[in-house]
C-alpha cells in the first residue's frame, strides 16, 4: 500500500478553479495526489481573478507558491529563445522566484518525487540529484506548434514551426530524464512514441475523466434559451485559438445551411474571455455569452452540443461535460477516435461541414431520439469515463521510500539521445 509521501507537484496554470480543459486536468489530478500525500504546489497565476482561489488550494496541499505571471511580458521574455535553439515556451515560464522557491522546499522537505503537469515546468525538477520525474505532457504539444504553423502565414508559420522543432526536441529529453510520463490519449501516446521512439517504453496513456456528480441533469435547472429556440451549443475557454478556429468555422459554413432549414436555430458561443474575432460573430443567429456563472444550464437544455475542433486531440473535457449533462454531441472525428469506448453512443464524429451538418439536422427533426442518445451517453460516461479510474494509474508509479517520502518504482538511467545535448 503506498503511504503518505511529500511531493513537489508543478503546474503552469493555478489548477483552480477547474473552469477550463488543463485546468480541470490538473486540479482532479491535485486531488488526486492530496488524498494520500502531502503536496507542495508551485504554479503561475495568469488571471488575476484566481488570486483569489489561492487559499482554497492550501486546504489541500502543504505549501503553495504561486507567482504571478503578466502573459504580456512573459511573451516578450520568451523571445529570448531565438538567441539560442530553446523553445521559446521554457522563457515563457521561467522565472527565478519560483526557481528559488523550489529549490528550498525540496531541500528543507526532502522532497524525492516531482509531479510534472506540462512539458513547460519540468525545467523546476530537472538535474536535482534524488529528485525524480513523473510528467503529465497532457498532449504532445510539439505537434500543435506544428499544426499551427500550416495554417498561419510567414512569418508566423516559420516561428511557430521552428517552436515545434525545438519544443519536441525538449519533450524527448524530458521522458529520456523522467522516471515515467503520461499523455491523454492512446493516440497522442502512440503519436510521441512515433517521434521519439527511445522513449516508448517510458510513456503511456492516462485519460480525462468527468465529474458525473456535478455535471448531471437536474430537473429544475432552468433554460437560459427562449421559447422555441433550437440551441446548438459550444463551450470552451474562448480565447484559445482551436476553439476560436473552430467556431468561426463553424459559423461560416455550417450554420448557414442549418438556418436556411432551421430558422429557430441559434447558434450559443459559451465561454470565457472571447477574443474579438469571437465577439464579432455575433448576431441574430449567434449569441456570444462571455464567462457564465454556470455552463451546465447551457449543457442540460442544448437541443445539441457540437466541437467542430480541427486543431486539437484527445480527450475533450467539454466532450465528455456534455455527455455527463445527457446531450448528443456532434464532435470532430479525431476527438471521437480519442475516446472509442464512447463513439457512436450519444456522440458523433464528422470531419467537413456537410458532415456536421447532417449529423446536427438527424439530431433536430428527431427530438426522441436525440434524448435517448444524451441518454445513452450519459450511461457509457459513468461507467467508463471516471477520474478515479482515470487516474489510478499513476499510483502505481509512486511509492513509500525509507525516510516516507516519495520515491518512484524505477528512475531512468538511460542516455540522452546525443542530437539532444544543446537542449
Amino acid at each position: 500500500m503506498i503511504g503518505v509521501a511529500k511531493i513537489l507537484y508543478l503546474v503552469h496554470r493555478l489548477p483552480y478553479p477547474p473552469n477550463k480543459g488543463d485546468k480541470v486536468r490538473s486540479y482532479h489530478l491535485l486531488r488526486h495526489l492530496a488524498a494520500q500525500h502531502q503536496v507542495f504546489l508551485g504554479t503561475f497565476v495568469d488571471d488575476p481573478e484566481d488570486m483569489a482561489h489561492i487559499d482554497t488550494l492550501r486546504q489541500w496541499c502543504a505549501d503553495v507558491k504561486a507567482v504571478p505571471l503578466h502573459p504580456r511580458r512573459a511573451r516578450i521574455a520568451s523571445l529570448r529563445g531565438l538567441l539560442g535553439r530553446d523553445a521559446l515556451t521554457l522563457h515563457y515560464y521561467r522565472n527565478a522566484e519560483l526557481r528559488c522557491w523550489v529549490d528550498e522546499t525540496v531541500a528543507r522537505e526532502g522532497i524525492g518525487t516531482a509531479v510534472v503537469f506540462s512539458s513547460s515546468m519540468a525545467q523546476y525538477a530537472q538535474g536535482r540529484p534524488g529528485l525524480s520525474m513523473l510528467v503529465d505532457f497532457v498532449d504532445v504539444d510539439s505537434a500543435k506548434w506544428a499544426e499551427y504553423a500550416d495554417r498561419h502565414p510567414w512569418p508566423l508559420s516559420w516561428l511557430y514551426r521552428r517552436e515545434g522543432r525545438a519544443l519536441l526536441a525538449y519533450e524527448r529529453r524530458v521522458a529520456l530524464e523522467s522516471a515515467h510520463s503520461f499523455f491523454v490519449t492512446e493516440q497522442e501516446t502512440a503519436l510521441f512514441r512515433s517521434l521519439a521512439p527511445e522513449c516508448a517504453p517510458m510513456v503511456e496513456p492516462l485519460c480525462n475523466g468527468v465529474d458525473a456528480d456535478y455535471f448531471a441533469p437536474d430537473p429544475a435547472r432552468a433554460s437560459p434559451f427562449a421559447p422555441g429556440e433550437q440551441a446548438v451549443v459550444f463551450t470552451g475557454a474562448m480565447d484559445y485559438w482551436p476553439n476560436v478556429d473552430a467556431v468561426q468555422w463553424f459559423v461560416a459554413e455550417m450554420l448557414p445551411p442549418l438556418r436556411l432549414r432551421w430558422p429557430k436555430l441559434r447558434f450559443h458561443i459559451v465561454g470565457r474571455s472571447p477574443t474579438p474575432a469571437v465577439r464579432a460573430l455575433a448576431s441574430d443567429a449567434v449569441n456570444v455569452t462571455g464567462t457564465v456563472p454556470d455552463v451546465r444550464p447551457y449543457l442540460q437544455h442544448a437541443d445539441v452540443v457540437v466541437a467542430p475542433l480541427r486543431l486539437a486531440r484527445g480527450v475533450q473535457n467539454k466532450i465528455l461535460e456534455a455527455m455527463a449533462m445527457a446531450r448528443p454531441v456532434v464532435a470532430a472525428q479525431s476527438c471521437v477516435d480519442a475516446i472509442p469506448q464512447l463513439a457512436g453512443h450519444g456522440l458523433q464524429g464528422a470531419s467537413v461541414p456537410d458532415d456536421y451538418v447532417a449529423a446536427v439536422e438527424r439530431l433536430l427533426q428527431s427530438p426522441e431520439r436525440a434524448r435517448d442518445l444524451g441518454a445513452e451517453g450519459r450511461r457509457r460516461v459513468l461507467a467508463h469515463c471516471s477520474w478515479k479510474a482515470s487516474l489510478s494509474a499513476l499510483a502505481g508509479h509512486l511509492r513509500r521510500g525509507d525516510s516516507g517520502d516519495a520515491g518512484l518504482d524505477a528512475v531512468s538511467t538511460r542516455p540522452l539521445d546525443p542530437l539532444l545535448h544543446h537542449v
